[in-house]
Protein backbone atom coordinates (compact mmCIF):
# COMPACT_ATOMS: atom_id res chain seq x y z
CA UNK A 1 0.00 0.00 0.00
CA UNK A 2 0.91 3.35 -0.86
CA UNK A 3 1.17 7.11 1.17
CA UNK A 4 -1.32 9.08 -0.39
CA UNK A 5 1.52 11.55 -0.65
CA UNK A 6 4.15 10.81 -2.75
CA UNK A 7 7.80 10.13 -0.66
CA UNK A 8 9.10 14.44 -2.05
CA UNK A 9 5.90 15.56 -0.04
CA UNK A 10 6.74 13.61 2.76
CA UNK A 11 10.18 14.66 3.27
CA UNK A 12 9.71 18.40 1.96
CA UNK A 13 6.60 18.70 4.31
CA UNK A 14 8.65 16.86 7.28
CA UNK A 15 11.99 19.29 6.66
CA UNK A 16 9.68 22.37 6.41
CA UNK A 17 7.82 21.51 9.86
CA UNK A 18 11.52 21.08 11.23
CA UNK A 19 13.31 23.90 10.18
CA UNK A 20 9.94 26.43 10.91
CA UNK A 21 8.74 24.95 14.06
CA UNK A 22 5.53 24.59 12.37
CA UNK A 23 2.96 21.73 12.78
CA UNK A 24 2.05 19.02 10.48
CA UNK A 25 -1.06 18.61 9.56
CA UNK A 26 -0.89 15.33 7.98
CA UNK A 27 -4.53 12.91 8.45
CA UNK A 28 -3.50 9.59 10.42
CA UNK A 29 -3.56 8.10 6.95
CA UNK A 30 -0.03 9.55 5.90
CA UNK A 31 2.59 7.86 5.91
CA UNK A 32 0.32 5.09 4.94
CA UNK A 33 2.50 2.61 6.93
CA UNK A 34 5.44 2.04 9.20
CA UNK A 35 7.96 1.40 6.63
CA UNK A 36 6.83 4.58 4.53
CA UNK A 37 7.73 6.49 7.49
CA UNK A 38 11.07 4.89 8.25
CA UNK A 39 11.73 5.59 4.44
CA UNK A 40 11.22 9.14 4.16
CA UNK A 41 12.74 9.47 7.57
CA UNK A 42 15.92 8.11 5.66
CA UNK A 43 15.65 10.30 2.76
CA UNK A 44 15.55 13.48 5.42
CA UNK A 45 18.48 11.68 6.91
CA UNK A 46 20.58 11.51 3.52
CA UNK A 47 19.39 15.13 2.78
CA UNK A 48 20.91 16.41 6.28
CA UNK A 49 23.98 14.54 5.55
CA UNK A 50 24.66 15.92 2.40
CA UNK A 51 24.09 19.07 3.66
CA UNK A 52 27.06 18.39 5.99
CA UNK A 53 25.45 17.54 9.59
CA UNK A 54 26.77 14.55 11.21
CA UNK A 55 24.57 11.64 12.54
CA UNK A 56 25.66 10.53 16.13
CA UNK A 57 23.69 7.49 16.70
CA UNK A 58 20.50 6.67 17.61
CA UNK A 59 17.25 7.32 19.77
CA UNK A 60 15.02 4.27 20.42
CA UNK A 61 11.74 5.54 22.05
CA UNK A 62 8.25 3.77 23.08
CA UNK A 63 9.94 0.75 24.88
CA UNK A 64 8.42 2.00 27.91
CA UNK A 65 5.40 -0.47 27.86
CA UNK A 66 3.58 1.94 30.47
CA UNK A 67 3.62 4.73 27.88
CA UNK A 68 2.28 2.87 24.60
CA UNK A 69 -1.86 3.15 25.86
CA UNK A 70 -1.58 6.67 26.64
CA UNK A 71 0.21 7.55 23.37
CA UNK A 72 -1.32 4.54 21.33
CA UNK A 73 1.94 3.59 19.89
CA UNK A 74 2.47 -0.23 20.85
CA UNK A 75 5.88 -0.91 19.80
CA UNK A 76 9.29 0.64 19.89
CA UNK A 77 10.45 3.22 16.83
CA UNK A 78 14.11 4.59 16.41
CA UNK A 79 15.01 7.72 14.75
CA UNK A 80 18.59 9.30 14.22
CA UNK A 81 20.42 11.27 16.94
CA UNK A 82 22.48 14.55 15.68
CA UNK A 83 25.72 16.01 16.75
CA UNK A 84 23.90 19.33 16.35
CA UNK A 85 21.57 18.21 19.25
CA UNK A 86 24.27 16.46 21.31
CA UNK A 87 25.70 17.51 23.98
CA UNK A 88 28.71 14.97 26.28
CA UNK A 89 29.54 16.40 29.33
CA UNK A 90 33.17 15.93 30.46
CA UNK A 91 34.15 13.28 32.69
CA UNK A 92 35.75 16.26 34.79
CA UNK A 93 33.01 18.65 35.01
CA UNK A 94 29.80 18.86 37.17
CA UNK A 95 27.13 16.52 35.48
CA UNK A 96 25.11 19.72 34.80
CA UNK A 97 24.11 20.37 31.34
CA UNK A 98 21.90 23.45 29.29
CA UNK A 99 19.33 23.11 26.76
CA UNK A 100 17.85 25.94 24.72
CA UNK A 101 13.91 25.31 23.60
CA UNK A 102 13.53 27.16 21.04
CA UNK A 103 12.73 26.25 18.15
CA UNK A 104 11.11 23.03 19.57
CA UNK A 105 7.27 22.32 18.94
CA UNK A 106 5.81 21.05 22.97
CA UNK A 107 8.86 19.55 24.12
CA UNK A 108 9.11 16.69 26.99
CA UNK A 109 11.89 15.07 28.90
CA UNK A 110 12.87 11.67 29.01
CA UNK A 111 15.58 10.62 31.24
CA UNK A 112 16.97 7.42 29.66
CA UNK A 113 20.32 4.90 29.77
CA UNK A 114 22.62 5.72 27.15
CA UNK A 115 25.55 3.20 25.21
CA UNK A 116 28.07 3.64 23.14
CA UNK A 117 29.17 1.39 20.90
CA UNK A 118 33.01 0.15 21.27
CA UNK A 119 32.16 -1.96 17.71
CA UNK A 120 28.82 -3.29 15.28
CA UNK A 121 27.64 -6.15 17.04
CA UNK A 122 27.90 -9.61 14.61
CA UNK A 123 24.59 -10.27 12.78
CA UNK A 124 21.80 -11.88 15.21
CA UNK A 125 24.41 -11.42 18.08
CA UNK A 126 24.12 -12.60 21.53
CA UNK A 127 23.65 -10.81 24.77
CA UNK A 128 27.20 -11.75 25.09
CA UNK A 129 28.61 -10.62 21.62
CA UNK A 130 26.48 -7.29 22.26
CA UNK A 131 28.07 -6.32 25.71
CA UNK A 132 31.84 -7.62 23.99
CA UNK A 133 30.40 -4.13 21.37
CA UNK A 134 29.23 -1.62 24.30
CA UNK A 135 32.25 0.62 24.98
CA UNK A 136 30.57 2.63 27.85
CA UNK A 137 27.29 3.50 29.43
CA UNK A 138 25.67 6.36 30.99
CA UNK A 139 22.81 8.39 31.98
CA UNK A 140 21.10 10.75 29.88
CA UNK A 141 18.10 13.02 29.62
CA UNK A 142 16.15 12.86 25.63
CA UNK A 143 14.38 15.86 24.93
CA UNK A 144 11.14 15.12 22.23
CA UNK A 145 9.22 17.03 20.73
CA UNK A 146 6.46 16.57 18.21
CA UNK A 147 4.95 18.23 15.18
CA UNK A 148 1.50 16.84 15.46
CA UNK A 149 -0.42 19.27 18.08
CA UNK A 150 -1.47 17.60 21.24
CA UNK A 151 1.01 14.65 20.45
CA UNK A 152 -1.89 12.80 18.73
CA UNK A 153 -0.07 10.88 16.37
CA UNK A 154 0.03 7.27 14.87
CA UNK A 155 3.19 5.19 15.25
CA UNK A 156 4.02 5.70 11.60
CA UNK A 157 4.13 9.78 11.70
CA UNK A 158 5.93 9.33 14.85
CA UNK A 159 8.57 7.33 12.88
CA UNK A 160 8.59 9.78 10.54
CA UNK A 161 8.45 12.85 12.18
CA UNK A 162 12.43 12.02 12.88
CA UNK A 163 11.20 9.35 15.93
CA UNK A 164 10.62 12.26 17.84
CA UNK A 165 14.00 13.43 18.80
CA UNK A 166 15.52 16.94 19.08
CA UNK A 167 18.05 16.65 21.58
CA UNK A 168 20.48 14.32 23.94
CA UNK A 169 22.49 15.25 27.03
CA UNK A 170 24.92 12.50 27.92
CA UNK A 171 26.09 12.24 31.37
CA UNK A 172 29.68 11.06 32.90
CA UNK A 173 30.49 7.47 30.75
CA UNK A 174 30.98 4.75 33.06
CA UNK A 175 33.26 2.06 31.19
CA UNK A 176 32.50 -1.45 31.27
CA UNK A 177 34.52 -3.74 32.95
CA UNK A 178 36.43 -6.26 30.56
CA UNK A 179 35.05 -10.00 30.73
CA UNK A 180 31.37 -8.23 32.22
CA UNK A 181 28.64 -11.31 32.86
CA UNK A 182 26.00 -10.09 30.51
CA UNK A 183 23.65 -11.22 32.72
CA UNK A 184 25.45 -9.31 35.76
CA UNK A 185 25.11 -6.06 33.18
CA UNK A 186 21.29 -6.98 32.37
CA UNK A 187 20.53 -7.47 36.71
CA UNK A 188 22.02 -4.17 37.08
CA UNK A 189 20.88 -2.13 34.57
CA UNK A 190 17.41 -3.56 34.90
CA UNK A 191 17.13 -3.29 38.71
CA UNK A 192 18.06 0.62 38.95
CA UNK A 193 15.76 3.08 40.12
CA UNK A 194 15.99 6.44 39.43
CA UNK A 195 13.94 9.47 40.60
CA UNK A 196 12.92 12.59 38.29
CA UNK A 197 12.16 16.00 40.24
CA UNK A 198 11.61 19.50 38.81
CA UNK A 199 12.67 22.46 40.69
CA UNK A 200 13.31 20.18 43.40
CA UNK A 201 10.10 18.45 43.65
CA UNK A 202 9.91 14.83 42.69
CA UNK A 203 7.70 14.10 39.44
CA UNK A 204 8.37 10.35 39.00
CA UNK A 205 10.14 6.91 39.64
CA UNK A 206 10.85 5.00 37.38
CA UNK A 207 12.92 1.37 36.89
CA UNK A 208 15.74 0.20 34.25
CA UNK A 209 13.18 -2.71 33.88
CA UNK A 210 10.37 -0.65 32.70
CA UNK A 211 12.17 -0.12 28.95
CA UNK A 212 11.34 -3.79 27.57
CA UNK A 213 12.81 -5.07 30.86
CA UNK A 214 15.84 -3.67 30.90
CA UNK A 215 18.29 -1.02 28.66
CA UNK A 216 20.35 -3.88 27.78
CA UNK A 217 17.39 -5.73 26.41
CA UNK A 218 15.80 -2.55 24.82
CA UNK A 219 19.48 -2.22 23.43
CA UNK A 220 19.85 -5.98 21.61
CA UNK A 221 15.92 -5.20 20.32
CA UNK A 222 17.28 -2.31 18.58
CA UNK A 223 19.86 -3.92 17.26
CA UNK A 224 17.91 -6.42 14.86
CA UNK A 225 15.36 -3.88 14.50
CA UNK A 226 17.70 -1.62 12.86
CA UNK A 227 18.96 -4.30 10.21
CA UNK A 228 15.73 -5.81 9.70
CA UNK A 229 14.67 -2.00 8.46
CA UNK A 230 15.05 -1.69 4.59
CA UNK A 231 17.85 0.66 3.64
CA UNK A 232 18.53 1.25 7.45
CA UNK A 233 22.22 2.81 7.73
CA UNK A 234 24.76 0.39 9.71
CA UNK A 235 25.58 0.83 13.19
CA UNK A 236 29.17 1.78 13.56
CA UNK A 237 32.11 2.28 16.39
CA UNK A 238 31.42 5.12 18.05
CA UNK A 239 27.76 5.28 17.53
CA UNK A 240 25.62 6.61 20.77
CA UNK A 241 22.12 4.60 20.90
CA UNK A 242 19.95 6.04 23.84
CA UNK A 243 16.88 3.51 25.45
CA UNK A 244 13.70 5.11 25.90
CA UNK A 245 12.88 7.21 29.16
CA UNK A 246 12.31 4.93 32.47
CA UNK A 247 9.53 7.10 33.50
CA UNK A 248 6.87 9.19 31.49
CA UNK A 249 7.88 11.84 29.02
CA UNK A 250 6.92 15.55 30.99
CA UNK A 251 6.43 18.21 29.44
CA UNK A 252 9.65 21.55 29.89
CA UNK A 253 9.69 24.83 29.85
CA UNK A 254 12.36 27.70 29.79
CA UNK A 255 13.21 28.20 33.28
CA UNK A 256 12.97 24.89 34.60
CA UNK A 257 15.55 23.06 36.23
CA UNK A 258 15.01 19.21 36.47
CA UNK A 259 17.21 16.35 38.19
CA UNK A 260 17.53 12.83 38.69
CA UNK A 261 19.21 10.61 41.10
CA UNK A 262 19.90 7.11 40.90
CA UNK A 263 20.18 3.88 43.16
CA UNK A 264 21.88 0.07 41.97
CA UNK A 265 22.19 -2.28 44.70
CA UNK A 266 24.48 -3.95 41.76
CA UNK A 267 27.81 -2.79 41.91
CA UNK A 268 27.62 -3.06 38.42
CA UNK A 269 25.66 0.33 37.56
CA UNK A 270 26.47 2.08 41.09
CA UNK A 271 28.60 4.60 39.35
CA UNK A 272 25.61 5.92 36.96
CA UNK A 273 25.08 9.77 37.71
CA UNK A 274 22.56 11.40 38.48
CA UNK A 275 21.93 14.47 36.00
CA UNK A 276 20.71 18.28 36.28
CA UNK A 277 19.47 20.02 33.30
CA UNK A 278 18.58 23.49 32.84
CA UNK A 279 15.76 24.63 30.33
CA UNK A 280 16.66 28.24 28.72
Amino acid sequence: MSSPLPLSSLVSDLSRARLDAKPLRWPATVPADVATAYAAARAVREARCAAGERAAGYKVGFTNRNMWPRYEVYAPIWGTVWQSGLTLIDAGAPNIGKVRLEGLCEPRIEPEIVFCMRSPPPPACTLAQLVDAIDWIAHGFEIVHTHFPGWKFTAAQAVADAGLHAYLLVGHPVKLTAGIAPDALVQALSGLRLRLYVDGELKEEGVGANVLDGPLQALLHFVEALRATAGAPPLLAGDLITTGSLTDAWPVQAGQIWHTDIQSPDPVAEDLEGLRLHFE
